[in-house]
C-alpha cells in the first residue's frame, strides 16, 4: 500500500517550492514531451523545464529533503534517485489517465539510468486550493486515492498502474520522482521494512535489549543477503 511521508518539506523549503513554481513566469511546458509512447496518449498536464534555473533549485531541494528522511530510506533503501521534476494540473491540462511508469529512465540531469522500483509524490499545493486531482494508486488492495497536505509525500511500487484525477477548480503543483531500491524485490523490502519498524518500537520499549540486538543482527544478514550496492 503507498506510505505516507509526513513534513518531507520543511516549512520554508515549501515556502520556497511555491514561490518558484506559482511565479507568473514559471517556465512551464507541455507534460507530454516527456511521455512515451503509452502515457503520451493520457497525460494532460504540464511540466516545469528540466533546463530551467527553477528546475535545478528545486531539485537540490527536494532531494536534500529525501536524503534525511528516514522513513523514507527505511522503506525504500535508496540505490539511485531519478532527479525530481515538477508537474502543473489546471485548466485544460488537468489529468493523466491510467498508466505505468517506465521500467527505466534516462536522467538527464545525472546522465544515469534508473529503474524505477518506487514512486514518489511531493505534494506542493494545500488541499483546499484544488478539487479532484487525487493520486489514485490501483493497488493489489484495491484502488488508493492520496490527496495529501502540501510538503507531505507518498511513496508506492512503481509497478502499479495509476492515475491523476482531474483537476476541476484550482491548480494542483508536485514534484514527482522515482527510486532504484538497493533491494529489487517489492516483497522483501516490505518484510525488511516491517522488521526495521518492529525493532524501533521495540527499542522504544525496552532500550536495547539482548533480543533486540539479535534482531537486528536478523534484519542486517537479510539486507547483506538481497542488497545490491
Amino acid at each position: 500500500m503507498p506510505l505516507h511521508l509526513k513534513n518531507l518539506l520543511t516549512a520554508s523549503e515549501l515556502a520556497q517550492a511555491r514561490t518558484l513554481l506559482l511565479a507568473a513566469d514559471a517556465p512551464w511546458t507541455d507534460g507530454r514531451r516527456s511521455a512515451g509512447d503509452q502515457a503520451v496518449q493520457v497525460k494532460h498536464n504540464q511540466q516545469l523545464a528540466q533546463d530551467s534555473d527553477s528546475a535545478a533549485t528545486l531539485r537540490a531541494l527536494v532531494l536534500g529533503a529525501l536524503q534525511r528522511d528516514a522513513l523514507l530510506f527505511s522503506a525504500a533503501l535508496p540505490r539511485k534517485i531519478f532527479n525530481p521534476l515538477f508537474n502543473r494540473y489546471g485548466g485544460d491540462a488537468n489529468h493523466y489517465g491510467a498508466h505505468v511508469d517506465g521500467a527505466v529512465l534516462h536522467s538527464r540531469a545525472t546522465g544515469e539510468w534508473v529503474r524505477t522500483d518506487l514512486s514518489c509524490t511531493v505534494f506542493l499545493s494545500h488541499p483546499d486550493e484544488y478539487d479532484g486531482g487525487e493520486l489514485l494508486v490501483h493497488d493489489h488492495c484495491g484502488p488508493q486515492r492520496v490527496k495529501l497536505p502540501a510538503g507531505d509525500a507518498v511513496l508506492y511500487p512503481g509497478t502499479r498502474v495509476h492515475e491523476v484525477l482531474p483537476v476541476t477548480r484550482g491548480v494542483r503543483i508536485a514534484s514527482f520522482l522515482w527510486i532504484e531500491s538497493m533491494v529489487r524485490s517489492d516483497e522483501q523490502r516490505r518484510l525488511l521494512f516491517d522488521m526495521d519498524m518492529a525493532l524501533l518500537a521495540l527499542r522504544q520499549r525496552e532500550s536495547e535489549s539482548a533480543e533486540a540486538t539479535r534482531l537486528t543482527g536478523v534484519y542486517h544478514n537479510l539486507l547483506r543477503m538481497w542488497a545490491n550496492t
